[in-house]
Parts: C-alpha cells; structure tokens; sequence
C-alpha cells in the first residue's frame, strides 16, 4: 500500500504489527507446546490488541485535526479511488465513448453512458489519473487537453437531446498547459465546456472526488448540485503555483493552502459547493464501496429532486446558482 508522509506513523504501526502476525504464527505452527511458548503467544497476542487499539486512536487523532495542506496531500493520494473507480460501483451497462469528432481521444477524460440505480439511463465525464506510469502518461496526471473537454462536451450535448441526467467526477490539478494544448484552443475548449453546461436542458450533478483545480476543474463543474468529498479541495490554483506567483517561493505551499481557503468545508462556506460526504476512517481509499455507497445516495437524492424540475427551471436555477458565487466590496 502507498502512503503520504501524513499517514507514516500508521504505517509503521502496520509494520509493527505485520512482524508481531508473522510471530504468532510461527509460534502457533512451533512443534513445542510447553508453558513457555503458550505464555508467548498470549503476550503476542495482547501486544496485536493494545496495537489495534493504538492504531484507532492515531488515526482519529491524525484526522482530527488535518490541514490544508493535508487535505491536499490527501486529495492526491496515489491509492486514491479514481471516476472510472467510481463508475465501476455506481454504474451498470458502462458504454464508454472515444474522440471529439475533431482531432483525437484525450485519455485524461472518460466519457460515455450508462444506468444509474438500475434504472436511471446517465451520461458520465471525468478526469480520470493512471495507476502506473504508463498509465498515467497515457492519461496526462488526469490533466486534459482541447480535445478530452470537447469529447465531454460531445457526450454531454448528446445526453441533453435524449433527456439523460449528467454526473461529472472532478479530479485534476489542471487543464493541460503545454504549447500543444494552447495551440489547439485550451482556453476555448474550457469556456465551451462551462457554457454548454450551463444551458444543458437535463440535471447536472457534479462531485468533486480529489483535486479540483483551476479551469480544468471548472470546465466540468458547471452543475445544478455539486457534492465534495470532505478530502478533496477546490481552488483556482495549486498551493504550489499560488507560492511560486505570490512569494516566487514554491516552498512555500503550506501557506497558500491556508491563505486559498481550498478545503470543502471552506467551498461550503462560500457557497461553492453543495454537499460536504464524510470519508470512510483514513479516508476514501480505505474503503472505496462505503464511500461509494455515500456518494451513490447523495446523487440519487439529488437527482430525485432535480428531476421535477422542467429544463427551463434547471437552466434559470443553475444560472442563478452560479451569479450569487463569489463576494466583493464595491467602494465609491
């Protein structure tokens, strides 16, 4: 199992306690069934106890009392459940589609089809990171170019003529920012992105999963209900970016995590976001079907009242939606 350096002292109690099960079981399987080894193994196995129970108390008081900047670490945490992770839980009948029909397939965006609930024909986009290397050079770091957003648009539209909810999964640290991405039309494709989803006649439903960063989290985010996971953050630019502009120091990024107010509870507080879903003790990669099953019950809440509204009230409610975010101060 990966980890962030939040997490090495859990890990080390894993390790202790990965040494204290190899020992019991050899004492279990020693020929030798005298007092002495019985005596061992009942001291073996009240240290796995008084361990298990160390173990809880580090790990609530760890996440008790989380950062920013943990956040962040968490948000991009390598074990991390992914959309496509997402949709294997929360989907059946996955058809996924390929291509924007202009130029080429951008793998830093699934898009495509499916049944939600069983019964609830949707339509899907994400960002979507790799595991490996490989993967994660085939998918960009889950950060698009003009083409993945033009395929999310084409499959969107599409779901907007057959009358299919949308669920968007948002986990990027950015649109792509190469000289290639800037030459095909990022910026357009990002501004087409957010307009035709606010005028999609359909209920849109967003849920930020772990990084959502900058334009290219936007461009995905334009919906009628926006849940964030609670280890999930979502700001206009990386801690790290922020740092290298503000105080041309990267080094620095602990401080603009605190100064960008990034965190979910805070997007709730601004009135950014929606929903805040608890994760599962450790977070969602500790156990990805519970925060499935979490995630599975807000969409269906959300959509059941969405769902009685006609096109005409969605798009005029997410327009409204969108115009009060943000606050200023004017001056004379």
């Amino acid at each position: 199992m990966r980890h962030i350096p939040l997490e090495q002292p859990l890990i080390d109690l894993l390790d202790t306690r990965a040494t204290l099960e190899e020992e019991l079981l050899a004492l279990q399987d020693a020929a030798a069934t005298g007092e002495d080894v019985l005596a061992r193994r009942q001291d073996v196995e009240a240290r796995l106890g008084a361990l298990g129970d160390e173990y809880t108390r580090l790990r609530d008081d760890l996440f008790s009392s989380l950062t920013p900047l943990d956040k962040v670490q968490l948000a991009r945490h390598p074990d991390r459940p992914y959309a496509l992770d997402y949709v294997s839980y929360l989907v059946s009948d996955w058809c996924e589609l390929h291509g924007d029909r202009r130029f080429a397939d951008d793998g830093a965006i699934i898009a495509g089809f499916g049944v939600f609930g069983g019964q609830q024909p949707i339509a899907v986009a994400g960002h979507q990171k790799g595991r490996n290397v490989a993967e994660r050079k085939a998918r960009n770091m889950g950060m698009p170019g003009p083409s993945g957003y033009r395929k999310a648009v084409r499959v969107m539209q599409l779901a907007g003529r057959l009358g299919h909810p949308v669920l968007t999964f948002i986990d990027t640290a950015g649109a792509a920012c190469t000289p290639e991405a800037e030459e095909l039309g990022i910026s357009e494709a990002l501004a087409t992105s957010q307009l035709e989803m606010a005028r999609l006649p359909v209920p849109v439903i967003a849920t930020v999963i772990g990084e959502g960063g900058s334009g290219g989290a936007i461009a995905l985010g334009v919906a009628d209900h926006i849940i964030m996971l609670d280890y999930s953050y979502y700001s206009v630019i990386s801690p790290e970016g922020c740092a290298s502009i503000i105080w041309r120091d990267a080094t620095r990024f602990g401080e603009a995590a605190e100064a960008l107010r990034l965190s979910a509870s805070d997007a709730l507080s601004f009135g950014f976001c929606d929903e805040v879903l608890s994760e599962p003790p450790g977070g969602a990669h500790h156990d990805p079907a519970a925060m499935a099953l979490r995630l599975e019950e807000a969409i269906g809440a959300a959509l059941q009242r969405l769902q009685a509204l006609t096109p005409a009230q969605l798009v005029e409610q997410r327009y409204e939606k969108f115009a009060r975010m943000g606050r200023f101060l004017e001056t004379a």
